[in-house]
């Protein structure tokens, strides 16, 4: 069965650069030969002489201790297994890897269950490349209480749980303070060996092909030149040193402030900038907006003035038309009533006329009553002998011998 873990991705396991460092090594390629568990445990028991996870020295790639490690990660200890290595009686640092797989991998609520049969274990060994000596047990509490083991990072247990720890350490009267023996509780903190650089980024293999990072002062943080005391001039020097440092890096720093604050007046500058450009095109919009509305405007007056006079126009055609057709009218009513004017003059004639001859006819009525046939008959010569003539409208009408007029 296999052990109870977080379920993280491997690689998520151990920092970044340390994981890179580790799979891009030498050393860890030619693992792929060890095939068993037991061929891994060999190779510890003959290969390992401290658990830092950087090497000493020049060379400054991931440890042995830590490549074997990863090493039983992409293998899946089992239950059987763990317990194999934490009993150990070979080599220490068989059973410290071991403590590492649990605090690494394994899940956060069942590390006391497996830690604490060896919380006060006495076997002595140096977990780190100074030979500093510690016990198991200090060194197992240790991986509990810490947070940063060699300046690399653990992962997290949650606060609940560090708790309990904590209180079974009390009810077990053993110390819940971490001892330093895995480096001090905080990244930057370590005085103990010159393992590593301050910070993880900084960690880079010389696999890598880049240069291998720098201690502050790897003369002054070697173990043998630590117990050596200097010389005053020495301190003083250092003393001076110290201050220059203190003073480039607050020149640095107002540097750096100076920097950014020209960055930001420059960004600033540039939005600024920006805002003027936006503002001058939203202006010329609004310009050439009011210009083609002006355009418009006058092209609609123009267009309205070209009908007006076009109506204009129209309506004077048509009033002149009207006017003639009037006139025309005008003269054919005149020449009408002209027409009949003289119609109605010549008319009274006529009807004077007829008045007359019904005038001499009633006449001629009565004088034939009064003379009798013989005036029929000496009417009837006379008007033989002359006719009724019109002469300009005159009438004479002769009776025998007399004329009426």
């Amino acid at each position: 069965m296999e052990i109870q873990t977080s379920g993280k991705p491997i690689d998520s396991l151990l920092e970044k650069v340390l994981c890179m460092n580790i799979l891009s090594s030498d050393y860890f390629k030619e693992l792929y030969r060890l095939k068993t568990y037991h061929e891994v445990i060999d190779e510890i028991y003959n290969q390992v002489d401290h658990v830092e996870p950087w090497m000493t020295g020049n060379c400054r790639g991931p440890s042995t201790a830590f490549c074997l490690l990863y090493k039983f990660f992409t293998m899946k200890l089992t239950v059987k297994q763990m317990h194999g290595l934490l009993k150990h009686q070979d080599s220490p640092y068989i059973r410290a890897i071991g403590f590492l797989y649990l605090r690494y991998a394994g899940e956060s609520k069942t590390l006391w269950n497996w830690f604490e049969p060896y919380v006060k274990d006495e076997e002595e060994f140096s977990p780190g490349s100074n030979g500093r000596m510690t016990t198991m047990g200090v060194y197992v509490r240790d991986l509990l209480l810490g947070q940063y083991y060699f300046d690399t990072l653990f992962p997290r247990i949650p606060v609940p749980v560090m708790r309990q720890i904590v209180t079974n350490l009390e009810r077990l009267k053993l110390p819940s303070k971490h001892s330093g023996v895995t480096g001090e509780t905080s990244r930057h903190g370590s005085d103990d060996t010159a393992r590593r650089p301050p910070s993880v980024k900084a960690a880079l293999s010389v696999s890598f092909g880049q240069r291998a990072p720098h201690r502050a002062s790897t003369r002054d943080s070697s173990p043998v030149r630590r117990t050596l005391p200097l010389p005053p001039s020495y301190d003083r020097n250092g003393s001076d040193r110290e201050r220059s440092r203190e003073i480039s890096d607050r020149d640095y720093s107002e540097r750096d402030r100076e920097r950014t604050r020209g960055r930001d007046r420059e960004r600033h500058g540039d939005r600024d900038r920006d805002r003027d450009r936006e503002r001058e095109r939203d202006r010329d919009r609004e310009r050439d907006r009011d210009k083609e509305s002006e355009r418009r405007h006058d092209y609609d007056r123009r267009s309205r003035g070209s009908r007006r006079d076009y109506e204009s126009s129209y309506h004077r055609r048509s009033r002149s038309r009207s006017r003639s057709r009037s006139r025309s009218r005008s003269r054919s009513q005149s020449m009408h009533a002209g027409s009949d004017r003289f119609g109605n003059r010549s008319s009274p004639s006529r009807e004077g006329s007829k008045e007359k001859v019904s005038a001499a006819s009633s006449n001629l009525a009565k004088l034939k009553d009064m003379y009798g046939d013989l005036g029929e008959q000496k009417g009837e010569a006379g008007t033989e002998r002359a006719p009724i003539r019109d002469s300009g409208g005159e009438e004479v009408i002769r009776l025998g011998a007399a004329t009426w007029k």
